[in-house]
């Protein structure tokens, strides 16, 4: 007689799989049920929900190459809560999926304590998720994660843009670095064929290349709650010229000042080891911009100050004019830079 086929055999260990579920339980007792509950806050006349969804990308590749798997979480978390926060709204739960080929128990508990700390500094609860081993569908050691997303906005509250006119001013809030996206060209650059880095250049590196996307969400809702907010803009793919315009009505433009702000060193380097145009990089990458905020002229110096005071160091980068619903680069639009 065959010996019988279990599960295991198969490639999914159910007993490892329950083993994470007790840990994760552990990381956050709330979560165990079949679906999160989370209560709606009172007194909000005419709520609106705002939904996100969003992954890490390639930067998994860098966190696999070191071994560090306790900072993806958090740029899972940030890549989520940071496009809800574009709306006005406060993010109040975040779920997550978490494909692997095998699951490592060390590694999964690395993951999720990231994303619990993404939560915490979102201001969120993390309210359940999924852990699904996939032999077959992912190579030897392959994996991928998805975030989802709620937030709360009043209908009164939301922000989408429509307010801005020419004068406004832009503030830009500092980014870490690539943040979560950018990395198929960045690894191509920097860790790819001939001119790739090695040894300890390599590892210092991936270690920059890993830093983790910054949670602008309760600095700014503490701004939302002083100043007048036109405009938000999260600088994910498609760089400042891809994702400020999303936010521009029609017949205005935006014009940004490059050396107004510290760019990281990473896009120079990134930009003179390709090499890789200008446009390009501005094109993929938040070129050291997380994120932008359209206010009025006369409110920027405040809101810049009561952003310091919540240790974020805004600067105006920009301002809006009249125009053709376009973002330029010192005056040059986008396919113009050299």
């Amino acid at each position: 007689m065959k010996r019988p086929v279990s599960y295991r055999d198969a490639g999914v260990d159910i007993d490892a799989g329950e083993a994470f579920v007790q840990e994760i339980k552990r990381i956050n007792p709330a979560i165990g049920g079949f679906g999160g509950l989370i209560p709606l806050p009172e007194g909000m006349k005419k709520p609106h929900l705002v939904l996100s969804t969003d992954g890490v990308g390639t930067k998994l590749l860098v966190a696999q190459e070191l071994g560090v798997y306790d900072t993806i979480g958090v740029d899972l978390v940030a890549m989520v809560v940071n496009d809800i926060l574009a709306s006005g709204a406060r993010p109040i739960a975040f779920l997550d999926y978490y494909a692997v080929e095998k699951l490592s128990p060390d590694d999964a508990s690395e993951i999720i304590r990231g994303i619990a700390t993404g939560c915490k500094q979102a201001g969120c609860e993390l309210t359940g998720g999924e852990t699904a081993e996939l032999p077959g569908i992912y190579p030897k050691g392959g994996f991928d994660l998805a975030g989802f997303g709620v937030g709360l906005v009043e209908k009164s509250r939301i922000i989408d843009g429509s307010g801005i006119r020419s004068g406004d001013a832009v503030l830009g809030l500092p980014s870490s670095g690539l943040h979560s996206n950018g990395y198929s060209l960045a690894r191509r650059v920097l860790l790819e064929g001939a001119q790739a880095f090695g040894g300890s250049e390599r590892t210092q590196i991936l270690e920059r290349l890993l830093v983790p996307t910054t949670i602008y969400v309760q600095p700014v809702l503490k701004l939302l709650s002083k100043i007048k907010v036109r405009g938000i803009a999260h600088i994910t793919g498609g760089g400042l010229p891809g994702n400020l315009v999303r936010i521009l009505p029609d017949g205005c433009e935006a014009m940004l000042h490059p050396d107004r702000w510290d760019q990281p060193e990473i896009f120079r380097t990134i930009a003179e080891r390709g090499p890789v145009k200008p446009a390009e990089m501005y094109k993929v990458f938040n070129m050291g911009i997380g994120l932008c905020l359209v206010v009025a002229k006369k409110d920027a110096p405040e809101a810049i100050r009561q952003l310091r005071h919540c240790m974020v160091h805004a600067v105006e980068i920009g301002t809006i004019r009249k125009g053709c619903r376009r973002v330029l680069i010192d005056g040059v639009p986008l396919n113009g830079l050299e």
